[in-house]
């Protein structure tokens, strides 16, 4: 195999999965990838893998055979599971990688997808699995991982998980043949949560500070994108981070469908990172179909976003109990926060064109503020609605002030 092929990592367990295993193999190969087979079988050793069970579990700081003598599937599968990991990382550091691909039932998705999920974004990484047609989120998290169905169990090969086998692995080496790594880029890295109801102003403010030299990236806050928010300002070098919606937040309080827990928005403030809170879509709660809305918050107001999705209008006890969540967040801040209220509206549906308009519940949520702020933190009130030019360059002009003008190339 030529030094420069692509390097796959193929994560499969022989003791139940030879077979696919080695079609996968066969597969990629064919496409001129070279394949690295981690194999984390406990039961026993099958086949000829690049790194079999014995170095999975060396890479844990155990031993294959301590592994099998804890008899019991789910110590067993810890131990694996951490030796894969570390051990991913070493063939990378050897090797180069430029894709992962995964095969397995809910034990082995588990196993390959916490692997994937330690490596950066961008690097190919397609898991074929009978779990794709469920709940992902848990295998998935903030990564970019391709899950893909296998339709039938992941037992032998036939009639449709030959084509299915071959797709994921075809999908894996056009892409791990077109990999470059990850990017090196010296703009700084600006951070901003937003939704379709405050697109206006997040374009706005994304188009300027590129324009100016800055890297924006961009999230939808619909729970799992404020989570990626988060963990990507854990993890990078970032230069501010710009709340602009905060949805997510007031679901966590009140039971919304948008929750994206308790530490959303904390990675941030306690890392340093300059950072600005605007309530934007903190004039409703995200419910499921209209008859769930009504029955989980009688009363309220209700905009029937589709057939799936309930906007409900927040009134003066959320705004209240947001403001005081949030005051009592600002003050794990390590670094330069300030908060910026729109006057005349948190979103479109909060607009004079909107659903949900009420010009009476900002000035509470600025009420709410001054109690609980108490002056730790700047409260700026803008008279003007989210969506407007004034208050985008309002933003624009803050994140300037924090990290300053980029020089450009």
């Amino acid at each position: 195999m030529s030094k420069q092929a692509p390097r796959v990592l193929l994560i499969a367990t022989n003791d139940t999965k030879q077979a696919e295993a080695a079609f996968l193999r066969q597969c990629l190969e064919a496409e001129g990838v070279e394949v690295i087979h981690l194999d984390a079988s406990i039961r026993r050793l099958v086949g000829t893998p690049e790194y079999g069970p014995a170095a999975v579990a060396a890479a844990a700081g155990s031993t294959i055979e301590d592994v099998r003598a804890l008899r019991h599937e789910g110590k067993c599968q810890e131990v694996m599971m951490e030796g894969a990991r570390i051990l991913a990382h070493e063939i990378d550091d050897q090797h180069r990688l430029s894709g992962i691909l995964g095969l397995g039932g809910s034990m082995g998705t588990t196993l390959a997808t916490l692997a994937m999920r330690s490596f950066p974004y961008g690097l190919p990484k397609v898991m074929i699995t009978t779990m794709a047609s469920g709940f992902t989120a848990p295998f998935v998290g903030t990564s970019d991982i391709i899950m893909m169905n296998a339709v039938c169990d992941v037992a032998g090969i036939n009639s449709i998980t030959r084509d299915i086998y071959r797709n994921g692995a075809l999908a894996t080496a056009g892409m791990a043949r077109h990999y470059r790594g990850v990017p090196n880029s010296d703009a700084p890295v600006v951070l901003m949560g937003t939704l379709g109801t405050t697109e206006m102003c997040s374009h706005a403010i994304r188009t300027a500070l590129e324009e100016r030299g800055f890297e924006v990236l961009v999230f939808h806050t619909l729970g799992g994108g404020g989570q990626t928010l988060d963990q990507i300002a854990r993890e990078r070098d970032v230069a501010v981070v710009i709340e602009l919606s905060l949805v997510e937040i007031m679901d966590h309080l009140h039971g919304g469908l948008c929750s994206a827990g308790p530490d959303r928005g904390r990675s941030a403030l306690r890392k340093g990172i300059p950072t600005i809170f605007v309530p934007g879509n903190c004039d409703f709660m995200v419910s499921g179909p209209i008859t769930d809305a009504q029955k989980r918050f009688p009363g309220k107001r209700y905009h029937i976003h589709n057939a799936a999705l309930t906007a409900v209008r927040t009134e003066s006890p959320e705004l209240e109990n947001f403001a005081k969540h949030l005051a009592d967040m600002l003050t794990e801040a390590a670094g330069e926060v300030s908060v910026y209220v729109p006057l005349q509206g948190f979103s479109n549906h909060d607009s004079t064109d909107g659903h949900l308009h009420d010009p009476s519940m900002p000035p509470i949520l600025v009420e709410a503020f001054q109690r609980n702020l108490s002056g730790r933190v700047p409260l700026n009130v803008v008279d003007a609605h989210i969506n407007s030019h004034e208050f985008a360059e309002v933003i624009i002009a803050q994140v300037i002030a924090y990290a300053g003008a980029p020089v450009l190339p």
